[in-house]
């Protein structure tokens, strides 16, 4: 399994559970898995599909993303292709095709198209080695992302009865666990669920006053970096877009009133790092895979704490340290509250002004905010002081006389960052050329690395967490080139690659 690791996603070592996980499923058994976004929930599936000889099948709600994971797992070697609206008749028959062939390793449907009855059919007519449910949240009425197509999932062990099924999701509650257990049929299967705590985000509440000057400083600290910014309304996100652009910030709107094609081409600019700033509604980021988020601000504070430890998980996939910032008066409460009072379901006005509590518990915190928000997932963290939060730091304490192991971050910080500016710019020219988003290439932690330690030769640049044998064939000669002509005009001298490093935070 480590050498597949290496071989197509260029690591050396698994995240934590990853193994255990991956050894299961290969094992041909069902699970369900909780892990944090960004934790490298993807790979639970995408490994153990090179080791089956079948086809994996990938149900998604996210059509805006799976485009992005199936060019990632080419870039990598692997056969990938996904199935969903955005392609045309002829198109599909294309891939049916290469199906029918056994020509392809990863298919991402969307649930929709498993709902459709020839299509079931035609399925079950292919060698299906491995299903995941992505986002499996999405089938329980109590998450806050329920999506009535993935009812029809609960058709998955009837259809294939023998065939492995892999339950994963960033968010969920106690309640909504059993629910997509009862709902898959996975009584059964082997829960695991990893730590909740991503050690490299920093969670901050500030008062919402002067609020958009405090906007224009955070945005300053972060310029050319990618930011998402959470507004309440679609004319929040209009407004805070126009001025940040008056203040020559590089912003655009995003909001579930806009043409689609405009949502798309907004979303598209972002990826491809031609946009840093995206001032949306909630409708933005279930699509997004982007590595690179580093700031997530809530404009107006959000009406659950699963959604917002969903939206400050699209912050620092890399392991890179990343902020998230919430903006907190209890006059935005009216706004929620306005909301709530129109659900005619007494029971579910209830719940949601409950969740909405829990959200104004955690913004007026005087202890840890990470181990409330911890706890509130089932999971509790050691120690007094995170290190990570606003509360934790105003303390002055040392983490370790608290008792607090921070999690081990692989990131490398004494990289030059002028040679670091280079290789973004080449990356960018290649991902254009290729036409993928940039973090396909090679994610920001790559790029640090080979700035670290200046391979010199195609041995050393293999070394490079994130180079896997395609990738290596493909760019190991032009990104030499840059290194090595950096490194000699400033007389630098390469570092050597330890053969293993240990590597808890990585951008798979």
């Amino acid at each position: 399994m480590k050498d597949l690791l290496k071989q197509y996603f260029g690591y050396e070592q698994f995240r934590p559970l990853q193994e255990e996980i991956i050894n299961h499923v290969v094992q041909r058994n069902d699970c369900f898995v909780l892990m944090p976004t960004g934790g490298g929930k993807s790979l639970c599936y995408q490994l153990p599909a090179l080791k089956f000889s079948g086809l994996t099948l990938v149900i998604s709600p996210l059509i805006s993303l799976m485009k992005d994971q199936v060019d990632a797992l080419r870039a990598c070697g692997i056969k990938a292709e996904f199935i969903n609206s955005s392609l045309s008749p002829k198109q599909i028959t294309r891939i049916c095709d290469q199906l029918k062939d056994n020509q392809v390793k990863i298919l991402y449907i969307a649930p929709e198209r498993f709902a459709l009855n020839d299509f079931r059919n035609f399925l079950k007519g292919l060698p299906v080695s491995l299903i995941a449910v992505d986002e499996a949240h999405c089938i329980s009425e109590w998450g806050h992302d329920f999506r009535p197509d993935y009812r029809n999932l609960s058709l998955i062990k009837e259809l294939f009865p023998e065939t492995p099924l892999i339950a994963l999701t960033a968010t969920a509650t106690q309640k909504v666990r059993e629910d997509i257990i009862n709902q898959l049929r996975l009584q059964k299967a082997r829960v695991f669920i990893s730590s909740f705590n991503r050690a490299n985000l920093r969670v901050s509440v500030v008062e919402k006053k002067q609020a958009f000057p405090k906007l224009v400083g955070l945005l300053r600290k972060y310029r050319n970096e990618s930011a998402i910014i959470y507004c309440f309304s679609r004319n929040d996100t209009e407004t805070i877009a126009a001025d940040l652009r008056a203040n020559r910030f590089k912003a655009r709107a995003y909001h579930a009133g806009l043409k689609a094609s405009d949502r798309a081409a907004a979303q598209d600019l972002f990826i491809k790092d031609e946009v840093d700033i995206i001032v949306a509604t909630i409708a933005f980021g279930m699509g997004i895979d982007k590595p690179d988020v580093r700031l997530v601000v809530h404009y107006t504070y959000p009406k659950t704490l699963e959604g917002y430890y969903q939206e400050i998980g699209r912050a620092g996939r890399d392991g890179l340290p990343s902020e998230c910032v919430m903006f907190y008066t209890y006059a935005d409460t009216r706004k929620h509250e306005f909301f709530i009072n129109q659900i005619e379901d007494y029971s579910l006005q209830r719940r949601a002004r409950e969740k909405l509590n829990e959200v104004t518990n955690f913004a007026n915190l005087i202890t840890c905010r990470k181990k409330y928000l911890l706890k509130y997932f089932g999971e509790e963290l050691g120690g007094d002081n995170c290190g990570g939060c606003d509360i934790c730091e105003s303390w002055h304490n040392d983490p370790e006389p608290a008792g607090f192991e921070p999690e081990p971050a692989s990131r490398i910080e004494d990289y030059n960052k002028e040679l670091f500016e280079e290789l973004r710019v080449l990356r960018k020219h290649l991902a254009d050329r290729e036409h993928v988003p940039p973090f396909i290439i090679f994610g920001d932690t790559a790029l640090a690395e080979m700035a670290h330690y200046l391979p010199p030769d195609e041995e050393s640049f293999g070394r490079i967490n994130g180079v896997g044998a395609k990738k290596l064939e493909q760019f190991a000669a032009i990104f030499l080139a840059v290194i090595n002509d950096f490194a000699q005009k400033h007389n630098l001298t390469p570092k050597d690659i330890p053969e293993k490093k240990r590597h808890n935070l990585l951008d798979f």
